[in-house]
């Protein structure tokens, strides 16, 4: 059942289905690069693995867009790829390029990989940071855990790093779909038990983040983002009734509806290429939504900034709604120009 305090924060009611005069508000990436306090965070861990796995820090750089905007929620800080390094698969970051891993395309590399109960010995810090999230937030604000979906977790684990059409994950689907569906199962299985460990560390809510959702044709969306997403969802409700999850298919478009449809979560994120209205028309109605404002505002501010902002939430007034970018915000945001926005939804 869930408790009193659950219930009274803003993000659990919409997530409950309430219409809010004002909708709570939270942003992908709040906890990161624009703000200085992170920057200097960051500079005392030495590098961003190390950020990660430093209980403390962590906690630190996930509590500081808290301290500065009052966000209605806190999003654990980690990163999606700490699962394929559970798994067992090399990971580094090259400064000013981004994340590289060891590649998985054959039957060998997927010996190489430990079974998905193996993983949490390397997680536990993050289960550290999770806990002591619980204690150190204000009441008022709601604690969201998230994990990588499967399908964009395995892009990177097959091409080695982030690539611009997932080709190399596209390839073995055709060439090889039996390690490429051994691959998806094992990270799926993963996935449950790594989100199962941030809940029963305090974790209030989930978010599952299917960046590459939109590179999966009509068929293989079905199959490889709709079907994961289902089985994760499914496992996740029936151990922990009580928690809420956020499902973000980006760039599925039209397919919006069929996984809002057939997946169970408690809310539906939207990017910037479906409009703010044709989500309300079409999936608001079945779901809370979250979104979506276009990211890029933030960063040429002004009276763009206020308009589209308020644009948004007249666009969902109507229904449950969470107000959130379309993707994460970008470093070179000024903080300043997140004051400016949370001015527009709040008043």
């Amino acid at each position: 059942m869930m408790t009193v305090t659950q219930c009274t924060k803003t993000i659990m009611r919409a997530l409950n289905g309430e219409t809010l005069p004002t909708p709570p508000v939270w942003m992908m990436r709040q906890a990161g690069r624009y703000l200085p306090e992170y920057m200097a965070t960051r500079a005392q861990a030495g590098d961003f693995l190390s950020l990660c796995y430093n209980p403390d820090l962590a906690t630190e750089v996930t509590l500081q867009p808290i301290r500065r905007y009052g966000f209605d929620a806190a999003i654990l800080f980690a990163d999606i790829l700490l699962v394929p390094q559970a798994l067992g698969a090399d990971l580094w970051f090259v400064t000013g390029e981004g994340p590289r891993l060891s590649t998985i395309t054959t039957e060998q590399d997927m010996g190489k990989l430990g079974p998905a109960e193996d993983i949490h010995e390397t997680l536990a810090p993050i289960y550290q940071t999770v806990r002591n999230l619980t204690s150190a937030l204000p009441a008022e604000t709601t604690l969201i855990g998230f994990a990588g979906a499967p399908w964009t977790v395995a892009t990177y684990m097959i091409a080695g790093r982030g690539t611009p059409d997932q080709a190399p994950a596209h390839a073995l689907m055709r060439e090889n779909v039996v390690v490429f569906d051994a691959l998806m199962d094992r990270i799926t299985k993963a996935t449950i038990l790594y989100l199962a460990e941030q809940i029963k560390a305090g974790a209030e809510v989930v978010k599952i983040f299917d960046s590459w959702a939109g590179s999966l044709s009509a068929q293989a969306f079905d199959r490889y983002c709709i079907a994961p997403h289902i089985e994760i969802v499914t496992v996740l409700k029936a151990q922990f009734p009580d928690v809420k999850i956020i499902g973000f298919p980006r760039g599925a478009a039209g397919k919006y509806i069929d996984y809002t449809v057939q997946v169970d979560v408690d809310c539906v994120a939207v990017d910037t290429a479906v409009s703010s209205a044709w989500a309300a028309e079409n999936l608001q109605p079945k779901t809370c939504v979250q979104g979506n404002l276009d990211q890029t505002l933030l960063v040429s501010g002004g009276d763009k900034l206020v308009s589209e902002t308020k644009r948004v939430v007249e666009a969902f007034k109507g229904g449950a709604h969470i107000f959130n970018l379309g993707h994460g915000i970008t470093p070179d945001a000024p903080p300043e120009n997140v004051s400016l926005m949370l001015e527009a939804i709040r008043g």
